[in-house]
């Protein structure tokens, strides 16, 4: 089964074939460090974390390269509000990242720079440029001359005669050309600077990654990926410098996630209608964030709100408790079963199938889970049919085992859920290993059920009702299964 996913570059859903296979390069632009990560930068991890994962499983030798932008007009501007030096600043929000990261299940990238350790390589490619008449400096900043590379705009599909001096191309006396970029900017009084042939100053933005990119993976790769945004002018203008400096392809295929938006705007800091990662996973566990991003194609936009993070929930914990019902089901009486193939068996295979070919269709995330949640289904009806019963048959026990298994494992390798569920990780039945556990939460919790079940079996339905009641306020879910009563905090 061949991997197709959608180059920006081309505008189409193609073949994936790597430079140099098994060995796949890949970078993405990682965030500027001057405050704590939001839903949009958790997308863009997350994203491009399953997407590795599913590389990797494809037998793929990845290569994954993720930076950090650690000297950058906010962080300095953030500096000096607090009085204190950028680099403090970079190195908190760094630190940061790195929580927030681990905290979501993204994996740590193969190589994780920082533009203030290729200070040399950037001055290098600029030296290539002016060399080339690609550049020139002006009063001590240095540009790229927009005009003198012909294929600019051949990623936005923007051509330097369409475009203006706007909100996003910087206008400046020192430039020949109103759409011409820095390369390397002269300091100013307090900010941070660096010796260079054209005096003290500090790295563009755009040249950083594409030292960054040469230095770690070389001159062509296969992959760039990034939010959507940075297709222009950030990408674009990587690219410009990239094939003028080296007259090579500098990308073979470009990724692009669709943004986060709140109420169909933009969710970003500007705006301020931003929500951090750190509060999403105080709020809920970081699986429900994983799967809502999941939910939507990569390449669509994600509207955040906290219904939908409700809805996400809803849905893992159907999928979480299609696993852990095992258990229950185990302890059940045990009847034998029919003689041949449970026809779970085949489902199984069928939905393990078009799970693997919705991947490789341009990351086809929710079909993908569409599929996991069709056997979700299926095990639904035998739970439901062996707890009315309080019984399962062998054959019905094993393909459940078979099916919930599946489930466990391949949501855990593609898409990093359920990392630490087992089994046989469930709230047990009441009993005095369970009331003496050391929580005093749980052990009121548990002392709330036992007393329900108690007027469950005197008939006392109305003060077990109340019970039931009062506990789902406190956040405390129940289920009644035929080995007893589990519970769970939302």
């Amino acid at each position: 089964m061949s991997l197709k996913i959608y180059n920006t570059l081309t505008r189409k859903v193609e073949e994936f074939v790597p430079v140099d296979p098994p060995k796949v390069l890949i970078y993405t632009c990682g965030v500027t460090v001057y405050d704590d990560c939001h839903v949009g930068h958790g997308r863009s991890l997350i994203v491009f974390d399953t997407f590795r994962r599913f590389l990797e499983h494809l037998g793929y030798e990845v290569k994954f390269i993720r930076n950090f932008t650690d000297v950058d007009d906010k962080i300095i501007n953030r500096a000096k509000e607090e009085c204190t030096d950028f680099m403090t600043i970079a190195n908190r929000y760094i630190a940061s990242y790195y929580k927030d990261a681990e905290t979501i299940g993204v994996k740590p990238a193969d190589v994780e720079p920082r533009v203030t350790e290729h200070i040399p390589e950037i001055i290098d490619i600029i030296k290539r440029l002016l060399e080339k008449g690609f550049a020139y400096e002006s009063e001590g900043d240095v540009y790229f001359s927009v005009k003198s590379f012909k294929d600019y705009g051949k990623l936005s599909k923007k051509r330097p005669d369409e475009l203006e001096a706007g909100a996003r191309v910087e206008p400046s006396e020192k430039k020949r050309d109103p759409l011409d970029f820095a390369l390397w900017k002269s300091s100013k009084a307090g900010e941070p600077a660096w010796d260079s042939p054209w005096g003290k100053g500090r790295p563009g933005w755009h040249t950083e990654c594409v030292a960054m990119i040469f230095k770690h993976l070389g001159e062509t790769i296969d992959i760039h990926g990034g939010g959507l945004d940075l297709v222009f002018p950030h990408h674009e203008n990587e690219i410009a410098q990239a094939e003028a400096a080296t007259g090579k392809p500098f990308a073979r295929y470009w990724m692009h996630n669709g943004l986060v938006t709140v109420g169909g705007q933009k969710m970003s800091k500007s705006l301020g209608n931003y929500v951090t990662l750190k509060e999403i996973y105080s709020r809920y566990p970081a699986d429900i964030l994983r799967l809502l991003v999941l939910q939507t194609h990569y390449r669509s936009p994600l509207d955040f709100s906290w219904e939908k993070m409700e809805e996400a929930k809803r849905a893992y914990e159907r999928l979480k408790s299609a696993v852990e019902d095992l258990e229950i089901l185990k302890n059940l009486k045990l009847i034998p079963g029919k003689s041949g193939a449970d026809p779970l068996y085949e489902k199984v295979r069928r939905a393990e199938a078009n799970f693997y070919k919705a991947l490789s269709d341009d990351f086809n995330t929710p079909e993908a889970l569409a599929h996991l949640f069709s056997l979700v289904g299926e095990l639904g009806k035998i739970k439901n049919k062996a707890y009315s019963k309080g019984e399962i048959s062998e054959s019905e026990l094993s393909a459940y085992e078979f099916a919930s298994k599946f489930l466990l494992n391949t949501s855990r390798k593609m898409f990093g859920l359920m990392e630490d569920t087992k089994p046989e990780c469930l709230k047990p039945e009441i009993s005095e290993e369970t009331v003496s556990a050391p929580d005093e939460t749980d052990k009121f919790i548990n002392l709330l059920v036992e007393i329900r079940n108690l007027a469950r079996k005197e008939k006392q339905f109305s003060i077990a009702d109340k019970i039931r009641e009062e506990l789902q306020k406190l956040g405390v879910e129940l289920e009644d299964t035929p080995t007893g009563t589990r519970w769970k905090k939302k």
